[in-house]
C-alpha cells in the first residue's frame, strides 16, 4: 500500500491542550464511531479507522467479508476505501456484504463532498446524523440520555473550535480531535484496577472480536446532504467492566447482566439482516431464539429453590427449555460453551476466595476467558479460511505467539483479519539498521567505511527526510555502528552465521524465523553456539527477560532444524552496544513447546477476547477499532 501522509497534529499552545482534562467522553463507543470516520476522510491510509467505521452502525459488515474485503485490497495494493469498489465486482463477496458495502460506498462519498465546502461544526453535526448514532430504543432512558450527551458535546467541541479558528476547515478539526482524543495515548480505565504484565488478562474481557452492538438503524436510508443534515437521537449500550470475582452466585449474576446485553444486541444485528437477500436467515433467527433461551437459563439459575445444587438445577432447566425448541435450535443450544462455563467457572468460583497473589489471578482470568467464549454472538461466520494455515496446524512465528501472549485480539487484527499500518518513524529506523548489519555480513565487507556506506545507502532508499528527530537518529545509527564494528572485530567469539533462517515442526503446527546471528564460542575445548537477535529497543536486564519466548524459540529451532544440541541465547542492542545473555531454565523445552501449542490451540478456536495491558495498548496500532479501548456506559458497582 503506497503511504499516505497522516493526519496532521496541532502545535504545542493550541486549544488541544486545553481540551485533555475534559476528553474522557471521547472515548464512549459511539463517539469514538465518528472520530473513526473523521479520520478515514482525511486519511484513506488509516485502515484501522476504516474497519472500525465498516464494522459498526450503520455498515455492520460481517468479520469474514471485512476480512475478505481486506485481503482483495491488499492483492491489488490499493488502501482500504479504494479496494471497497473492487470488493464490490469480486465473486467472492456474496450479495448482502455487496449492499452493506455500497451504503459505506455511498455514505463515504456523501460526506467527502463536504469535507473541503462545510465549516467544522457544520460538518460534525451533518456526519452524526448521517451515521444515525441516534435514537436507539433497545437501551435504558439514562444510556440514552449519556449517549446524547455525549454527542453534544462532540458538537461543542467543534463549535469551540470553530469559534477559535475562525475560517477552520474539518480537516484541521480532525487534526485537533487527534491531538485530544485517547487513541493518542493509554489512558487508566476503569477496568485496569492495577499495573499488569503485558499478557496478564483483564476481568470482563470481551469475546472474539466484539467491537461493540450495533444499534438498531434504518437501513434503507439514503444519504442525505451534508450541509442540510440535522441531530436525530441514537443510543447504543456500552459493556461495563467485571467486578473482581466471587462467590459463584455473585459470578452468575454477573453472567446474567452480560448475557441480558448480548440479547438485547443480538436483536438489533439479527433484524438488520432479515431484509437482506441470503439463504440462512433462518439460522440467524434460530441463533436469536437460542441466546434469549439462555438468558432465561440463567434467570431460573439465579431463582433455583434454596440449597439445590446448581448442577441439578441445569439439569432440570435444559430439560424444560429442550421441549420448546426447533430440531435447529436444539444442535445450537446443545452445542453453546455455556453449561461448560456454569459447571467449571461457577462451580469453582469459591476456589477464588482462598487462592492469592498469581494463582487467583490466573483463575480469574481463566474463568473471565470461558465466560466471554460462551456469550460471544454465534451467528458469525467462521474466519477459519483466514487463519494462517500450514496443513492441519498453523504457521507461527516467534512474533506471532508473543503478539497472541500480548493481547489476542491483536493478533487477530494483524494476523488474520491483516488490518494494513503504517510503519513509525522508530519501526522504520529498526528496519534500516538491521537491513545494514545484513548487508554487510551477507556482502562479506569486513571494514567500517563498508558499513557506513551501506548505512548511507539504506538511509536514502529508506526515504528519511532532514527533520530534527530523523537526523538524530541518523546520528545514533552512525555511532551505534561504528561501536558494533569494534566490537565485533576485538570479540574472542566466531560468527559463524548471518540471517539463518529456519522451519521445523511442532505438533501439529510449522515454526519458521530466521537468526540474526549465530557465534562459535570454545568452552572447555568444545564448540558451544550462541544465538543473538538485534534490538534496537532500549535494553532489558536479564531478569526481565527470564521469560522470554523468542530466543527460547530459537534454542529450540536450533536444535530441532540445525541440530546444535548446546546453544546460548543473547539479545544484542545495538543503539547501547549492550549484550544481555537470556538465561536457559532447567525446563526450557518442555515450556517452550507447551506455550507453542497453547497459543496454537487458542487461534484455531478462534479465542480473540482483548487482554488490555498499560504496556500492550500504548504501543497498540488498533486503538480505533479495538472495543476494551471504549469507555463503559457507567462506572463499576
Amino acid at each position: 500500500m503506497v503511504p499516505a501522509p497522516r493526519i496532521a497534529t496541532p502545535q504545542p499552545g493550541d486549544c488541544a491542550a486545553e481540551a485533555r482534562p475534559a476528553a474522557a467522553f471521547l472515548e464512549r463507543a459511539e463517539v469514538r464511531d465518528v472520530l473513526a470516520w473523521m479520520r478515514l476522510l482525511v486519511d484513506p491510509q488509516d485502515a484501522a479507522a476504516v474497519v472500525r467505521a465498516l464494522a459498526r452502525p450503520p455498515i455492520e459488515l460481517r468479520q469474514v467479508h471485512l476480512a475478505r474485503v481486506i485481503q482483495l485490497a491488499r492483492r491489488r495494493k490499493l488502501d482500504l476505501v479504494s479496494g471497497l469498489t473492487a470488493a464490490t465486482e469480486s465473486p467472492q463477496v456474496p450479495p448482502d456484504a455487496r449492499e452493506r458495502i455500497q451504503r459505506f460506498v455511498e455514505l463515504h462519498r456523501s460526506v467527502a463532498a463536504g469535507l473541503d465546502t462545510l465549516g467544522p461544526d457544520v460538518f460534525i453535526a451533518g456526519l452524526i446524523e448521517l451515521l444515525g448514532v441516534r435514537g436507539r430504543p433497545l437501551l435504558a432512558p439514562e444510556d440514552a440520555a449519556e449517549q446524547r450527551a455525549s454527542l453534544e458535546r462532540l458538537r461543542g467541541l467543534a463549535v469551540d473550535f470553530a469559534r477559535r479558528r475562525p475560517g477552520a476547515s474539518p480537516r484541521e478539526l480532525a487534526g485537533h480531535l487527534a491531538a485530544v482524543a485517547p487513541e493518542a495515548r493509554w489512558r487508566n480505565r476503569g477496568f485496569d484496577r492495577s499495573p499488569r504484565a503485558p499478557d496478564e488478562p483483564v476481568v470482563g474481557a470481551r469475546a472474539a472480536g466484539e467491537d461493540g452492538p450495533p444499534p438498531a438503524r434504518r437501513e434503507n436510508a439514503k444519504p442525505a446532504d451534508l450541509s442540510k443534515a440535522t441531530a436525530e437521537a441514537r443510543i447504543h449500550p456500552h459493556e461495563q467492566p467485571l467486578p473482581a470475582c466471587g462467590p459463584a452466585e455473585d459470578q452468575l449474576e454477573v453472567t446474567l447482566q452480560l448475557m441480558r446485553e448480548e440479547v438485547l444486541e443480538s436483536v438489533a444485528r439479527i433484524a438488520g439482516r432479515l431484509g437482506e437477500l441470503r439463504l440462512d436467515t433462518e439460522l440467524d433467527v434460530s441463533h436469536g431464539v437460542v441466546r434469549y433461551l439462555e438468558l432465561l437459563k440463567l434467570a431460573a439459575l439465579l431463582q433455583r429453590p434454596a440449597g439445590q445444587p446448581l448442577t441439578d438445577a441445569l439439569a432440570d432447566v435444559n430439560a424444560r427449555l429442550l421441549a420448546a425448541t426447533t430440531p435447529v435450535q436444539r444442535e445450537i443450544f446443545q452445542t453453546s460453551t455455556l453449561d461448560e462455563m456454569l459447571s467449571t467457572v461457577l462451580g469453582g468460583a469459591g476456589a477464588l476466595d482462598g487462592a492469592d497473589g498469581e494463582d487467583a489471578a490466573e483463575a480469574a482470568a481463566r474463568y473471565d476467558r470461558a465466560r466471554a467464549l460462551a456469550i460471544a454472538p454465534r451467528e458469525e461466520s467462521s474466519l477459519g479460511p483466514f487463519l494462517p494455515r500450514k496443513g492441519i496446524g498453523l504457521a507461527l512465528s516467534a512474533s506471532d505467539i508473543e503478539t497472541y501472549r500480548s493481547c489476542p485480539l491483536r493478533y487477530k487484527f494483524a494476523r488474520v483479519l491483516r488490518i494494513p499500518t503504517e510503519q513509525t518513524l522508530h519501526q522504520r529506523f529498526g528496519i534500516a539498521v538491521h537491513q545494514v548489519l545484513e548487508r554487510f555480513h551477507s556482502d562479506g565487507s569486513e571494514t567500517l567505511a563498508q558499513m557506513l556506506d551501506l548505512l548511507e545507502t539504506g538511509w536514502r532508499r529508506g526515504g528519511f527526510g532532514d527533520s530534527e528527530e530523523e537526523l538524530g537518529l541518523h546520528a545514533k545509527a552512525r555511532a551505534a555502528l561504528t561501536r558494533y564494528h569494534a566490537r565485533l572485530r576485538g570479540q574472542d567469539a566466531e560468527p559463524v552465521w548471518f540471517e539463518r533462517s529456519f522451519a521445523f515442526r511442532l505438533g501439529p503446527h510449522h515454526l519458521r524465523g530466521r537468526v540474526d546471528r549465530v557465534d562459535r564460542l570454545t568452552v572447555a575445548a568444545q564448540d558451544e553456539y550462541e544465538l543473538i537477535d538485534y534490538k534496537t529497543s532500549r535494553p532489558k536486564r536479564a531478569t526481565q527477560l527470564k521469560d522470554d519466548v523468542q530466543l527460547s524459540l530459537y534454542a529450540l529451532a536450533a536444535r530441532e532444524a540445525w541440530q546444535l544440541e548446546s546453544s546460548r541465547q543473547a539479545y544484542y542492542y545495538v543503539l547501547d552496544d549492550v549484550k544481555v545473555p537470556v538465561p536457559r531454565a532447567e525446563m526450557e523445552t518442555e515450556s517452550v513447546k507447551d506455550t507453542v501449542l497453547a497459543v496454537g490451540e487458542g487461534i484455531l478456536a478462534q479465542e480473540f477476547e482483548p487482554t488490555p495491558s498499560r504496556a500492550a495498548c500504548s504501543i497498540c496500532d488498533y486503538r480505533i477499532v479495538c472495543p476494551a479501548a471504549e469507555k463503559p456506559a457507567r462506572p463499576p458497582a
